[in-house]
């Protein structure tokens, strides 16, 4: 007794399930095919196959996701990158940093190198290459994503070393190195004379260098702050400024914002920076004062920007995936409706196809049992000359 009820059970519930079913089947001698139908499903599963193709790519790709907060690391050091060439002979140029409470910085991480100022071909063509990635940087923002993401698959950005040894007399001077400032705004200006250290400030000795030696054209090959990152491009790497005149002063105003990278090939802790230049001629007489040389006036943002690297995940792309495969079927079910339904209107109106009329139906049938049964002349029957 107790066995036939669980039978009644059993069933009751399998009968129930079936009722629930979302899913009818339909047997196959009700089902009708159709030209018209086999061709929208060749478009519909072309299309799926298309664009569940073009998914896997967005799928594949990553976004950079910028995020900002207050910057509250005031005790740490920053550092200053440093590689620029002047139009003088070492003896006569000096690099120092003043920031904003007339603290002198010490410059002995900065080297001075002679060197010549003019490029070699090979040299000018990675300047050239530079500025024009610099041009393209300034107008597509985006582009600063690409260099994130890639960092120029570890690519030198530095200067090419000069390929020969040229016998041209050494009448620059390189000044590069590091150095380490407070997290102030500050002063960094290379001017005439070297500079010394004394309690009520700071001084250059330009008494022997002659006025007529006075040239600062310069070339920025490379300006950053805190972190070095390999194939991150400055605003300033490659600037290039050429003066004729003695009492040229060159001023760049410098906004450096904390920027921490974290992306799938790097982690870093780095800085990017904003600039604004700005050159004029010192003439005391026509009320343009200041000293000659080149000044790197810089201060620190207080917004710190965090920039990480983002991956869409896996149950996303799946989601999406059975979304355009499911929206591609029903969209072109629908469709192939709606045009059958229109056509069948076009076909009752005009009466044509299944929709004509009896009379024109049996007329047609009459006259196909006509045609069929008319017999051809037999060659027996064809009268002989």
């Amino acid at each position: 007794m107790n066995l036939k009820m669980r039978r009644l059970s059993r069933k009751k519930a399998l009968s129930l399930v079936k009722e629930l079913d979302a899913f009818p089947k339909v047997s196959e001698s009700y089902v009708e095919t159709s030209a018209s139908g086999g061709t929208v499903s060749l478009i519909a599963f072309s299309a799926m196959a298309l664009l569940a193709v073009l998914e896997f790519f967005v799928y594949r790709d990553t976004w950079m996701k910028y995020e900002y907060e207050v910057d509250k690391d005031f005790s740490s050091k920053l550092k200053i990158n440093i590689d620029i060439t002047v139009a003088m002979k070492c003896q006569h140029v000096g690099a120092d940093i003043l920031d904003l409470a007339e603290t002198m910085i010490t410059s002995n991480g900065l080297h001075y190198e002679p060197a010549i100022f003019e490029l070699t071909p090979q040299q000018r063509l990675w300047q050239r290459t530079l500025i024009l990635i610099q041009s393209r940087l300034r107008e597509e923002h985006a582009l600063q994503e690409v260099l994130y993401k890639t960092l120029l698959k570890g690519g030198p950005t530095a200067l090419p070393p000069r390929e020969d040894s040229s016998m041209e007399p050494l009448t620059a001077c390189r000044i590069h190195g590091h150095v380490y400032v407070n997290k102030v705004a500050g002063n960094l200006h290379i001017t005439v004379g070297k500079p010394i250290h004394h309690p009520q400030g700071h001084a250059h000795i330009a008494a022997f260098v002659s006025h007529e030696t006075y040239n600062f054209s310069h070339r920025i090959d490379h300006l950053s702050f805190g972190e070095e990152i390999p194939g991150i491009i400055n605003p300033l790497d490659g600037t290039e400024k050429i003066t004729y005149n003695n009492n040229q002063m060159f001023q760049y105003f410098i906004t450096v914002v904390p920027t921490r990278l974290n992306t799938y090939k790097i982690s870093a802790d780095t800085h990017q920076f904003s600039v604004t230049e700005r050159e004029r001629v010192i003439n005391h007489a026509a009320g343009s004062h200041g000293v000659s040389g080149i000044f790197v006036k810089y201060d620190t943002s207080s917004l710190m920007v965090t920039v990480s690297e983002q991956h869409m995940p896996f149950w996303q792309f799946l989601v999406r995936l059975c979304g355009i495969i499911g929206g591609i079927f029903s969209t072109t079910g629908m469709l192939h409706g709606l045009v059958g339904f229109c056509f069948d209107v076009i076909c009752c109106r005009l009466k044509v196809g299944v929709y004509r009329s009896r009379e024109d139906v049996q007329l047609h049938n009459q006259m196909n049992n006509l045609n069929n049964h008319q017999t051809p002349l037999l060659a027996d029957n064809v009268p002989q000359e």
